[in-house]
């Protein structure tokens, strides 16, 4: 992982460094990025995700430690209610 700062505040960022597929579509993303990351970033932290890595299911309680990998496809499904 590449660490630089942003230089409008000396915090410390991650430089993007690697490729994952997200539901089919290319996404540059950090090392060491995980599947609560993801979720986060597509919005959709504290829904009903459902997420599969290379087509095998990843519990929603592994997310935070499920480091994604350079190519991975990921397919994320939400949740949406109605009647």
């Amino acid at each position: 992982m590449v660490i630089g700062f942003d230089e409008s505040n000396q915090q410390p960022v991650r430089f993007l460094s690697m490729e994952i597929f997200v539901n089919g579509a290319a996404r540059q993303v950090p090392d060491n990025y995980t599947a609560a990351e993801l979720v986060e970033a597509l919005g959709l932290a504290g829904k009903r995700v459902a997420m599969e890595v290379n087509r095998e299911i990843v519990p929603r309680s592994d997310y935070p430690a499920h480091c994604l990998q350079p190519a991975d496809k990921v397919e994320v499904v939400h949740a949406i209610g109605g009647g």
